[in-house]
């Protein structure tokens, strides 16, 4: 058993969160004088003049009961990426401790630890984009804080093998952070029915892509307590605004229209990675578990140039690791793919030249 304890920092393991009267307060109140809020109201028919609650509660419990995890396990954030700087603020001492990724993955995990002052430390993804237990280990060691695992990966669109991940969160000396953000296009279970195995398993999801709430800005981190109640201690007091909350709480009511769309989505993927590898310019569709493609063509920047001039915008991968002439293509609405069809048909190289 791992003593998560020992990873949080010292200074946040003292420190004193801020609290505000209505943390303070148990009990019914009608009155708030106690947060020099505009008492009045704004100058909107509907009131905002109110701070949001701090700790999200109807929300954490909606949640709690739509994923079967306790209140105090889940972690919610102006998107997953506050998760992901929480999770840096609290556990990696800047200047000292490392976070071990596997490129080519997503880019904020190097962002995050670059602002914290964190050495990164690569263990690539083989050119397969298979992960190599070995290279993880053999880049790790006791200030190995956190290890993110992106299931399915971005840009490779890949879920990572069960037998790896349980192999990281047996030996890795760290917290083992998977990032569930594509996890509602794969049909596999949740890592969080695992968590109570694992005091160092932390699994990020968000509301950004199956939801289809990506302008809210809502995602969540699940831990077991200790962790949890490390992140909340730190974060923003008001990190949600109450419009955020309620738009939410009125999504979760909504499952069926959830699964509705993620299998147009299934059935619009299913079908470019038939009609794809049919042109000309397309050399290579990779096996894909999210709502994007990874697609090798013959001249990955001439071809993003025109798809741009034709009002297209996809995401060129070249530079990335193993993803040479590699274009990574959102699945779009029908209407939007029958375009993205047509342009790549009407295309021919070098377009720059011309």
């Amino acid at each position: 058993m791992k003593n998560i304890e020992k990873l949080l920092r010292p200074g946040i393991a003292a420190l004193k969160p801020y609290s505000s009267a209505r943390d303070e307060f148990t009990g019914a109140a009608s009155v708030f004088l106690d947060a020099n809020e505009n008492s009045l109201g704004g100058p909107l028919e509907e009131d905002f003049s109110r701070y949001p609650d701090p700790l999200q509660m109807p929300l954490r419990q909606a949640l709690a009961a739509l994923k079967s995890v306790a209140t105090d396990q889940i972690f919610i954030g102006n998107g997953s990426d506050e998760a992901i700087d929480m999770l840096m603020r609290a556990f990696v001492e800047p200047g000292c401790d490392n976070v071990v990724l596997l490129p080519p993955t997503y880019g904020m995990y190097a962002v995050q630890a670059n602002i914290h002052g964190a050495e990164i430390r690569r263990a690539p993804l083989r050119a397969d984009f298979s992960p190599d237990a070995a290279a993880v280990m053999a880049v790790s060691d006791e200030h190995s804080k956190l290890l993110f695992l992106c299931s399915p990966n971005n840009p490779t669109g890949q879920c990572l093998p069960d037998d790896f991940i349980l192999d990281m969160l047996e030996r890795f000396p760290g917290l083992v952070v998977i990032d569930e953000a594509y996890g509602d296009f794969t049909g596999r279970s949740s890592w969080l029915e695992r968590l109570a195995e694992f005091p160092n398993l932390v699994v990020l999801q968000t509301f950004s892509k199956a939801w289809g709430l990506a302008g809210l800005r809502v995602g969540m981190a699940y831990s077991n307590a200790f962790i949890i109640s490390a992140l909340n201690k730190i974060k923003y007091p008001y990190n949600l605004n109450t419009m955020t909350i309620r738009m939410v709480l009125q999504a979760l009511q909504l499952p069926e229209s959830v699964q509705e769309k993620v299998q147009v989505l299934m059935s619009e993927r299913q079908r470019l990675e038939r009609e794809l590898p049919l042109l000309p310019c397309v050399e290579k569709i990779f096996p894909s578990d999210a709502n994007f493609l990874l697609v090798r063509v013959t001249d990955a920047n001439d071809i993003y140039h025109y798809l741009c001039e034709q009002g297209i915008i996809v995401r060129n991968r070249d530079k990335e690791l193993h993803c040479g002439n590699c274009l990574r293509i959102t699945v779009g609405t029908p209407e939007e793919n029958t375009r993205l069809l047509s342009a790549l048909r009407s295309y021919y190289p070098p377009y720059d030249l011309r």
